[in-house]
């Protein structure tokens, strides 16, 4: 209802076919009041008007989807996504290849109109990861090719510098299989050249502001954008553009589209490519000859350059300031004037980006191309540049409004005959439309012998002198009486003075107005030569896409025919598209700029109205409007204006098309204002059907006051008879409270007297109990003090003399007999080291238990010690005498304590190199460990085994093993040693000892508290006398020249436990200890 309503707006109608009167100035009006109201989208028949409202708007939600996913194409309002659901129904349901056409002049939304189509489409879509995979490659193939065909303009900051064309393939089943993109006439020339205010194509700066520092570094660029010709030397800035995002959302959708890392980095180095020949400088210079000749001012960049492309730097420079010339089966090269040289620089520049291009557009085709074999529907997006009328006009702009001119051929041949179609279908007579055919415009263009174009590409071929003004003077000539046509020379045949038509221009009057063209650059831009020496140098880089792009320059094909002109190619190109748009059914699109500062929401009427004529709206409503205005199915409009009629409302029992008939034979209409088809109702004038809308909404008022005077009676009836209701209720409810509330007075009042009742009745039972329980109390205590007399008078006469001796050594003996029962399920472990001892239990038991405790631990250490093998035995009192010669006295005691004493550290039986000292021992070794002896002249000190037995002390060579010297344990005197925790020790010998000649022995044992030990048992055994042990700082020692004073200092110099000895002259030792 809203959405019809909104279409059949007197002020605002969704729908231009049905304005009244339909005029330039009505039509304007209609649209300037949508763009107001936020309604950018109107319809003229099934064509979509857009006007760009630059700002986001709140209806491209998800929810809008679904609102129009599979909706009726008239009961919504004006959407691009009823045009896009239309056109992706009937390709899916009815089996027919559709096409999209947009139209329209740069910044008027043409880009973003191609995107909604495609994400709609997408959208609707069954889901599915293949699926999936396909539409999300479509879809980012547009950041990609913007990044390279989209550049900012003075009207458009992402204006489309290509025309596109996109066949999107479904399966029967309306899934996406895949696709084809064709692009028309890349405007290459904005790559060397591009006014102030606009800026080159989108990827030089994204290259520039989102490339790495390596990768810039590899391409040997600069992030500074003024350092650049091809960028006129200025500052990239963009408001509301983000180039470096921009440049990674393009390199994640190549990864998407399947372009390989090798792929990115190839192209990405041909545009570095692209963007350093702008900074080749070229420079003249004179040849011996006096001829002027160009040569490169600047080798560092045309080193890079080569570098990237691995090309030898002289091949590429001759390539620029020389070219090679047949003549008469000769080469002859002619060196280039600095003009020249620029030209070709450019030209090189222009054909490398444009070649890449299509490349690119190729590489795209070939990730999303269905493969071959599959059964296929096709819908095609047509994104194009539409009609231009600038202050200048060239070369660019003819081709342009040529292909607007051809497009619009097939808008009215198409819609022409779809009417046709529709009125046949329906079977209503059909009357030819009056219309202008633009065939005679499309023919002064395209003819093949005596067209606008044929004649450019004659003169670009005719040898001889050939510039603009032979072409110019050529057309004068052939379309001097064409009625389309008209130039000065013409104008002034026919004696018509119009001074807005310069001399060297021509004008031709197109559908949407007159265009003047001016030929300067017209055959050079259609030539669009490029010198065989640049292109033979292209194909001898080394790099293999930028060699791929220039076949024509393998010398083993050198072709001397003339490459196919930019007109014949674009020519061919609109022949192919339009014979592709023939077969297909065409949905169009028409999109509109309304202001020229890109502001949001800003309508200029002048400007609108401009491209309005451009784009033949006008001309569209009238074809629209040729038959029958409006049209509607029988079912549809009877549900609409059925309560017209009394026949009709509220509901019709028989057909529709019979209760439209009876509807409309009650309306006062003439029979030539409508028509009845099989399925749908056509009334003629718009007029007609206002007429029906207004009284429909006089109907609706009538109605709509019946339903509310229905509706007051309803309510106040059933408010009466609520208020009814409620009386009766709250009546029956309040004389239900006073009850409830006076049997809640008598109940309390029965309740009270029972209570004073009660009470008394046991405050007298509590009175007697009282008086029972004091006569009970008194004769118990009377009896209690009668006993006890009674037993205090035998107690005093048999057991009061001894009685208090008895019961004390009762007590005494019962204390005693628990705390030794306590004591023997208390008592500790039977380890040695465990002495714990549970407390006495009371103070006169301390000593007795304190005697108990040691009673017990020497029973305990008996036990131990009875369980001990003979080694062990000896072991603990080796241990015991360490400790009583050690203890307290010095520090390297409380180490050994966690030592064991081994006694052989050597492995004598084991160790065939011992065999002799193992002979020696025999069975009376009681310690073999090795020692250092301290050398007596200078303090340094050796390795010796040292043999420990029950009668000798043995040092030993550990090289030679053999016994060096020999000491009997008698002649030993006595041994010094230190208190810190080294392993120094003073062997003193006796001076009538046989071995101590060289007197007293130094030694360093690391087991020194072992070894001291063992040998004093040893000589306690053998001689029954205790070892003399000295533990001091300062000892005397004799040496075979004298005493020597042994002075021991603490000192860090030292290491942890191995002493420093030091001569300190011939009678000092220091032994230094840490």
């Amino acid at each position: 209802m809203e959405a019809t309503t909104s279409m059949l707006d007197a002020a605002a109608v969704g729908d231009l076919v049905l304005l009244d009167p339909l005029t330039e100035e009505s039509l304007l009006r209609t649209l300037q009041e949508r763009f107001r109201r936020s309604e950018i989208y109107t319809y003229i028949g099934n064509v979509l008007v857009s006007v760009n409202p630059y700002r986001s708007l709140p209806i491209y939600t998800p929810e809008k989807v679904e609102e129009y996913h599979n909706c009726n194409f008239f009961a919504v309002k004006p959407h691009i996504y009823a045009i896009a659901d239309d056109a992706y129904r009937s390709l899916r349901d009815r089996d027919r290849d559709q096409c999209i056409l947009i139209t329209g002049e740069s910044g008027s939304g043409k880009t973003e109109a191609s995107k909604l189509v495609m994400s709609y489409v997408a959208a609707v879509c069954s889901k599915g990861e293949e699926v999936d995979k396909v539409k999300e490659q479509l879809l980012q193939s547009n950041p990609v090719l913007e990044a390279f065909g989209n550049a900012k303009t003075i009207r458009n900051d992402n204006s489309s510098r290509f025309g596109k064309y996109m066949d999107v393939e479904f399966d029967f089943k309306g899934e996406p299989l895949g696709g084809v993109i064709n692009n028309y006439l890349l405007e290459k020339s904005r790559v060397i050249r591009h006014v102030k205010g606009e800026r080159n194509f989108h990827i030089f700066y994204q290259l520039l502001a989102g490339g790495s520092a390596q990768l810039l570094q590899q391409l040997k660029l600069r992030q500074d954008c003024r350092h650049y010709g091809y960028l006129n030397r200025e500052s990239a800035g963009l408001p509301g553009m983000d180039d470096a995002a921009n440049f990674r959302a393009m390199q994640d959708a190549m990864r998407v589209i399947g372009f390989s890392p090798a792929e990115v980095t190839a192209l990405l180095e041909v545009t570095a490519v692209v963007l350093k020949l702008g900074n080749v400088q070229l420079g003249s210079s004179y040849q011996a000859s006096g001829m002027e000749a160009c040569s490169i001012t600047e080798p560092q960049e045309l080193q890079e350059i080569c570098e990237l492309i691995g090309l030898d730097p002289s091949t590429l420079e001759q390539a620029l300031c020389s070219r090679t010339v047949k003549a008469r089966n000769e080469m002859v090269v002619t060196t280039l004037s600095v003009p020249q040289g620029y030209y070709g620089r450019d030209a090189l520049a222009k054909n490398i980006y444009s070649r890449l291009f299509d490349w690119l557009v190729t590489r795209i085709n070939t990730s999303i191309q269905v493969k071959t074999g599959k059964q296929r529907k096709v819908m095609g997006v047509l994104d194009i540049y539409g009609f231009e009328i600038f202050q200048d006009n060239g070369f660019e702009q003819f081709i342009i409004n040529y292909c607007n001119e051809k497009l619009q051929q097939i808008f009215i041949l198409m819609t022409l005959k779809e009417e046709q179609e529709e009125y046949v279908r329906e079977g209503i007579k059909w009357s030819p439309v009056e219309f202008f055919d633009n065939t005679i415009i499309c023919d002064l263009i395209e003819n093949s012998k005596g067209g606008i174009l044929a004649m450019l590409d004659e003169e670009c071929l005719r040898p001889g002198v050939v510039n603009e003004d032979t072409f110019i003077t050529k057309l004068n000539q052939l379309f001097a009486t064409h009625k389309h046509y008209e130039s000065k020379e013409t104008q002034n045949a026919r004696r018509v003075m119009d001074s807005s038509l310069p001399a060297r221009c021509f004008r031709i009057h197109h559908y949407a107005g007159k265009v003047t063209y001016n030929v300067t650059g017209f055959i050079e831009k259609n030539n669009d030569l490029l010198f065989r020496d640049l292109s033979q140098a292209m194909w001898a880089a080394r790099h293999t896409l930028l060699r791929s792009l220039f076949p024509e320059g393998d010398p083993q094909k050198v072709s001397l025919k003339l490459p196919p002109t930019a007109g014949f190619q674009f020519k061919a190109s609109v022949a192919t598209l339009m014979k592709n748009l023939y077969s297909k059914n065409p949905n169009y699109i028409r999109c509109i700029k309304p202001n020229e500062s890109k502001a949001a929401m800003v309508f200029t009427p002048e400007l609108v109205l401009a491209q309005v004529r451009y784009l033949g709206l006008m001309e569209n409503v009238r074809v629209r409007r040729a038959g029958y205005a409006f049209r509607q199915l029988y079912g549809s409009f009877l549900e609409r204006y059925k309560m017209l009629s009394t026949h009709t409302w509220p509901r019709w029992a028989g057909s529709d098309r019979e209760g439209a008939e009876m509807l409309l034979a009650e309306l006062p209409y003439p029979p030539e204002e409508l028509a009845f088809g099989h399925t749908k109702i056509f009334i003629r004038s718009p007029r007609s059907l206002f007429d029906l809308e207004r009284r429909r909404q006089e109907r609706i008022a009538q109605l709509a006051t019946l339903i509310q005077k229905t509706f007051r009676g309803w309510r106040c009836r059933t408010q009466y008879q609520l208020m009814r209701k409620s009386q009766i209720i709250i009546s029956a409810w309040f004389r239900g409270h006073t009850q409830k509330n006076k049997y809640k007075q008598m109940k309390h009042s029965a309740l009270l007297i029972q209570a004073y009742a009660r009470g008394w009745k046991s405050r007298r039972l509590l009175r007697e109990l009282k008086s029972q329980r004091q006569r009970h109390t008194a004769a118990t205590t009377i009896a209690a003090y009668w006993r006890g007399h009674q037993v205090r008078r035998v107690y005093k006469r048999c057991f009061r003399s001894g009685a208090s001796a008895c019961l004390a050594n009762f007590i005494y003996r019962r204390l005693v007999q628990k705390f030794l029962l306590g004591l023997q399920k208390n008592l500790p472990s039977m380890s040695v080291m465990d002495q714990t001892w549970p407390p006495a239990p009371y103070k006169f038991l301390t000593n007795v238990n304190q005697e108990l405790r040691s009673i017990f631990y020497r029973w305990k250490c008996k036990k131990y010690r009875e369980q001990l093998t003979p080694q062990r035995r000896a072991l603990l009192q080796t241990k015991l005498c360490a400790s009583e010669l050690f203890k307290d006295k010095k520090m390297l005691y409380s180490k050994s304590l966690q030592q064991p004493f081994h006694g052989e550290y050597l492995g004598l039986a084991q160790n065939p190199k011992y065999q002799k000292l193992h002979a020696v021992a025999k069975d009376k070794l009681v310690m073999a460990d090795t020692v250092r002896k301290v050398n007596r002249a200078s303090g340094k000190t050796v390795p010796r085994l040292l043999l420990l037995t029950t009668e000798h002390l043995v040092l030993a060579d550990p090289k030679a093993a053999q016994p060096k010297t020999v000491l009997s344990l008698s002649d030993i005197r006595g041994v010094s040693v230190t208190r810190f925790s080294d392993g120094f020790l003073a062997l003193h010998l006796k001076e009538t000892s046989t071995g101590g000649a060289k007197g007293d022995f130094l030694l360093v044992s690391d087991h020194l508290i072992e070894l001291v030990a063992r040998l004093h048992q040893a000589l306690l055994e053998g001689t029954g006398q205790a070892l003399p042990l000295h533990v001091t700082d300062q000892f005397s020692t004799r040496f075979q020249k004298g005493n020597m004073a042994v002075t021991v200092v603490e000192s860090a110099k030292a290491g942890s436990d191995v002493p420093v000895c030091k001569k300190r002259g011939s009678h000092k030792m220091e032994i230094l200890v840490h």
